[in-house]
Protein backbone atom coordinates (compact mmCIF):
# COMPACT_ATOMS: atom_id res chain seq x y z
CA UNK A 1 0.00 0.00 0.00
CA UNK A 2 1.50 3.71 -0.47
CA UNK A 3 1.26 6.44 1.34
CA UNK A 4 2.12 8.39 -1.49
CA UNK A 5 -0.54 11.33 -1.88
CA UNK A 6 0.16 11.69 -5.51
CA UNK A 7 -1.97 8.40 -6.16
CA UNK A 8 -5.29 9.56 -4.48
CA UNK A 9 -7.50 10.92 -7.50
CA UNK A 10 -11.16 12.28 -6.08
CA UNK A 11 -13.54 9.81 -8.03
CA UNK A 12 -16.98 11.87 -7.53
CA UNK A 13 -17.87 9.24 -5.09
CA UNK A 14 -17.52 9.47 -1.31
CA UNK A 15 -13.98 7.50 -0.51
CA UNK A 16 -16.44 6.90 2.73
CA UNK A 17 -18.21 3.97 1.16
CA UNK A 18 -21.63 5.66 1.49
CA UNK A 19 -21.89 5.93 -2.68
CA UNK A 20 -22.53 9.65 -2.74
CA UNK A 21 -22.17 11.49 -5.28
CA UNK A 22 -19.21 14.28 -4.34
CA UNK A 23 -18.51 17.82 -5.49
CA UNK A 24 -15.75 18.11 -8.13
CA UNK A 25 -12.41 17.87 -6.86
CA UNK A 26 -13.97 16.23 -3.37
CA UNK A 27 -13.01 12.90 -1.37
CA UNK A 28 -16.05 13.01 0.38
CA UNK A 29 -19.36 14.48 1.02
CA UNK A 30 -19.40 17.12 3.74
CA UNK A 31 -19.02 15.37 7.20
CA UNK A 32 -17.90 11.78 5.92
CA UNK A 33 -14.33 12.69 6.38
CA UNK A 34 -14.94 12.61 9.95
CA UNK A 35 -16.70 9.77 9.82
CA UNK A 36 -14.61 7.76 8.17
CA UNK A 37 -12.01 8.56 10.79
CA UNK A 38 -14.30 7.70 13.37
CA UNK A 39 -15.15 4.34 11.59
CA UNK A 40 -11.32 3.63 10.92
CA UNK A 41 -10.79 4.22 14.97
CA UNK A 42 -13.93 1.71 15.86
CA UNK A 43 -12.74 -0.90 13.83
CA UNK A 44 -8.93 -1.12 14.17
CA UNK A 45 -8.63 0.73 17.43
CA UNK A 46 -11.64 -0.52 20.08
CA UNK A 47 -13.22 2.95 19.04
CA UNK A 48 -10.57 5.07 21.38
CA UNK A 49 -8.44 8.00 20.15
CA UNK A 50 -6.39 7.27 23.49
CA UNK A 51 -5.30 3.14 21.80
CA UNK A 52 -5.47 4.49 18.52
CA UNK A 53 -2.75 6.67 19.46
CA UNK A 54 -0.91 4.64 21.51
CA UNK A 55 -0.99 1.75 18.96
CA UNK A 56 0.78 4.18 16.54
CA UNK A 57 3.56 5.25 19.13
CA UNK A 58 2.45 8.20 20.83
CA UNK A 59 1.07 9.78 24.11
CA UNK A 60 2.36 11.61 27.44
CA UNK A 61 6.30 11.57 26.19
CA UNK A 62 5.92 11.71 22.50
CA UNK A 63 3.29 14.50 21.22
CA UNK A 64 1.57 13.61 18.13
CA UNK A 65 1.03 17.17 18.11
CA UNK A 66 4.88 18.25 18.18
CA UNK A 67 5.50 15.44 15.67
CA UNK A 68 2.91 17.67 13.13
CA UNK A 69 4.51 20.71 13.85
CA UNK A 70 8.01 18.80 13.03
CA UNK A 71 7.32 17.19 10.14
CA UNK A 72 3.87 18.39 8.90
CA UNK A 73 3.77 21.98 8.66
CA UNK A 74 1.74 22.96 11.75
CA UNK A 75 2.16 26.07 13.29
CA UNK A 76 1.48 27.70 16.58
CA UNK A 77 -0.41 31.03 17.30
CA UNK A 78 1.81 33.79 18.06
CA UNK A 79 -0.40 35.16 21.18
CA UNK A 80 -1.56 31.75 22.36
CA UNK A 81 -0.25 28.14 22.72
CA UNK A 82 -3.24 26.95 20.32
CA UNK A 83 -1.35 24.70 17.45
CA UNK A 84 -2.63 23.55 14.55
CA UNK A 85 -2.54 23.68 10.89
CA UNK A 86 -1.31 26.93 9.35
CA UNK A 87 -5.20 27.72 8.09
CA UNK A 88 -6.64 26.76 11.15
CA UNK A 89 -4.20 28.69 12.91
CA UNK A 90 -4.99 31.67 11.01
CA UNK A 91 -8.65 31.21 11.46
CA UNK A 92 -8.43 31.28 15.19
CA UNK A 93 -6.06 33.98 14.99
CA UNK A 94 -8.73 36.30 13.90
CA UNK A 95 -10.52 35.69 17.36
CA UNK A 96 -7.66 35.13 19.72
CA UNK A 97 -7.44 37.90 22.10
CA UNK A 98 -5.05 35.90 24.63
CA UNK A 99 -1.24 37.27 25.09
CA UNK A 100 1.29 34.79 26.02
CA UNK A 101 2.45 35.03 29.23
CA UNK A 102 -0.63 36.54 30.86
Amino acid sequence: MSNDESDLIPTGTCWCGCGAKTARGSFFVRGHDKTSESAYIAVYHKGSVPQFLKDHGFGPGNSIVQKAVDEAGWTTCPRCDYVGAPASVRKHEKKCTATKGN
